[in-house]
């Protein structure tokens, strides 16, 4: 191969999806391939081009357009190493135009010999076929599937997560006896024994298919329908192992083995759950914990969790809501805390938790928000004990490492510890009569939920509340401006504008240029559909196929929001193993380039979401 050749396929070796082709099928492409210099002002195709193809960009630059009408709507710019696929068909090129900006050089291969070359990679064509919605749902999808079988079990051994003592019966007991036994103790399944040895496993299923649907009668031995020969795995084996084994095999449970003798039975549903069951222990902790000194101590447990939970393949969404569920506990034991050293309440309240919290999206290292709504019954001497109940959680959430909020919205503040009529007038305020400046403030106190105390007292409120939000388009005006101040780093050369200065240059803020937009997008579908739930993912779920956002749409945000959190996750997992603390400044030169483009993708869908809000507001 001579230089040039070999300085093409290195080229081309480095872009999506061609980085994923073997050596020889990228060297096929390249000797297909043909130079094109196109000049500044040009369209493509350029003139020697005369079949559908594939440009990819190697100097210079391109400005796509759409067609609309007499006015051509700009769209954006490609860059070095961009692909262009406008060309791939009659119609769509006759949707869009693409010009050099600049004097540039492009590589052409033609649409059909690329499907030819690759015809035995399917996925590959299919790259270029989809949307960047299509791109990234698909991506998602395959991050769900790897979720359970690529985890990192492998950290943890078998005997972590299985039950003991087995439940078994005896090779010459009656089917009936078997079924009986089982539902007597609830399991679905029993190790059939000869003496101490296991012979067979007799499942809830074997029992259907085998027994009842074959009309066999209960009489006979459980050995005629048992599964004989069964699969187990030594303790000392991996809980990875373990899972690979029963995936393969299509296997629910599996027989813990050691020194030669049964000692205990793992499932799958033990493996991919038991890292909320460290959460639900550590809750259980937290209620039985008698100071805050004893709190302080258990909450250090917090980002070892969140590292633990991620290694495991958990989704971002159970960690946020296990981590938000944790924080939830330890406030509501500080309040029972307060109360028993103050007595109780002279009036109802509620303590609220906002923010991400209240969506359940909160990963640790967190700051607190929070607030209090107190019945119309309080008295003025009342609010000593209300502002000591505050201070004492406040302080407690802070040992804990919740830091104080830097905007001080905390229960500790006047401002934010208040009788329903003062909520009223608040929520009266910002929708009747919104004001650009103290609605950004405010956005917050939209997604609030009662972490303990009267549940009602923030109903009443919201309920209110989302009987003036709808259909009120002054006030949703006003949101969607504010929300629209936080924009993707995308720039028009689809690459991405990066932090310029500070100790995180050269990174993206993925909190609040990717994650923040989304949860912005999702409260105003909710306040326009008067939605009470204020769970990002739940809120565009329920706004999907509404006059505010489309099915499709509301699809696409969904998994641009799994996409930035399970980034985000990973990224504050390498944080913490390195011994810092995590934050949410991603380079993206940590990313693969597949994951760059996906990563693009989400903030495409970002930007079109948002686009489409300011082209109604």
């Amino acid at each position: 191969m001579d230089n040039e050749l070999a300085e093409l396929m290195a080229f081309v070796k480095d872009i999506p999806p061609f980085d994923t082709l073997p050596n020889d099928v990228v060297n096929q492409i390249v000797r297909e391939m043909s130079i094109c210099y196109v000049r500044q002002s040009e369209q493509l195709p350029p003139a020697q081009v005369d079949t559908r193809s594939l440009f990819i960009l190697r100097k210079g630059a391109l400005s796509y357009y759409a067609i609309a009408g007499d006015m051509p709507e700009f769209l954006g710019m490609y860059g070095e190493g961009d692909i262009c696929t406008v060309f791939f068909d009659d119609q769509e090129a006759a949707m869009y135009r693409v010009a050099a900006t600049e004097d540039t050089l492009l590589y052409a291969i033609s649409w059909q010999q690329l499907l030819t070359i690759t015809a035995s990679i399917p996925a590959f064509a299919a790259f270029f076929k989809q949307s960047a919605e299509e791109r990234l749902n698909q991506r998602m999808e395959h991050a769900t599937a790897e979720a359970v079988v690529a985890s990192s079990l492998s950290n943890a051994l078998v005997t972590d997560f299985y039950h003991t003592p087995v439940s078994t019966i005896a090779v010459d007991a009656t089917i009936v006896d078997c079924a009986k036994k089982m539902s007597a103790l609830r399991h679905s399944c029993l190790v059939v024994m000869e003496k101490t040895t296991p012979v067979g496993i007799v499942t809830d299923k074997d029992i259907r298919r085998r027994c009842v649907a074959a009309g066999l009668a209960t009489s006979e031995l459980v050995k005629t329908i048992m599964t004989p020969d069964i699969l187990s795995i030594d303790g000392k084996m991996s809980a990875y192992d373990a899972l690979m084994i029963m995936t393969s095999k299509h296997l629910h449970h599996l027989p813990v083995m050691e020194f030669g003798e049964l000692t205990g039975m793992v499932t799958v549903t033990d493996l991919i759950n038991q890292e909320g069951h460290n959460a639900i222990h550590i809750a259980s902790l937290i209620s039985k914990a008698k100071s805050v000194e004893a709190l302080a101590t258990i909450s250090k447990m917090l980002p070892q969790l969140q590292v633990r939970m991620t290694k495991l393949g958990s989704s971002a969404d159970h960690v946020a809501k296990s981590m938000s569920a944790i924080t939830a506990a330890l406030t509501t034991r500080l309040l029972s805390m307060a109360e028993d050293i103050q007595g109780p309440p002279p009036v109802p309240y509620a303590w609220l938790a906002a923010g991400s919290q209240a969506r359940q999206e909160q990963l640790s290292n967190s700051d607190q928000d929070n607030a209090l709504i107190i019945s119309d019954e309080m008295q003025p001497e009342h609010d000593y004990y209300f502002y000591d109940l505050a201070t004492f959680v406040c302080d407690g959430l802070a040992a804990c490492g919740f830091v104080y909020c830097p905007g001080e919205v905390m229960a500790t503040n006047p401002k934010w510890r208040k009788t329903q009529k003062g909520w009223h007038k608040y929520f009266q305020q910002w929708v009747d009569k919104p004001d650009p400046k103290a609605l950004m403030h405010s956005s917050i106190f939209f997604d609030l939920v009662t972490v303990h105390g009267d549940e009602n007292l923030l109903e009443e409120v919201r309920g209110r509340m989302l009987q003036k939000t709808q259909n009120n388009t002054l006030f949703i005006a006003h949101l969607t401006r504010n929300a629209l101040s936080l924009r993707p780093p995308l720039g028009f050369f689809r690459d991405f504008v990066l932090i310029s200065e500070g100790e995180n240059k050269a990174t993206l803020d993925l909190k609040h240029n990717g994650i923040a937009p989304i949860v912005d997008l999702a409260r105003i579908y909710a306040l326009s559909e008067g939605i009470s739930e204020v769970n990002t993912l739940t809120r565009l779920k329920l706004a999907g196929g509404t006059k505010s956002l489309t099915q499709s749409s509301a699809d696409n945000l969904i998994d641009a929001f799994e996409f930035l959190n399970m980034l985000r996750m990973e990224h504050q997992l390498k944080n913490m193993i390195a011994g810092n603390k995590a934050n949410n400044f991603l380079s993206p030169k940590s990313l693969s380039k597949l994951e760059r483009e996906h990563l693009k993708d989400a903030f495409k869908v970002i930007k079109t979401l948002q686009d489409a809000r300011q082209s109604t507001y």
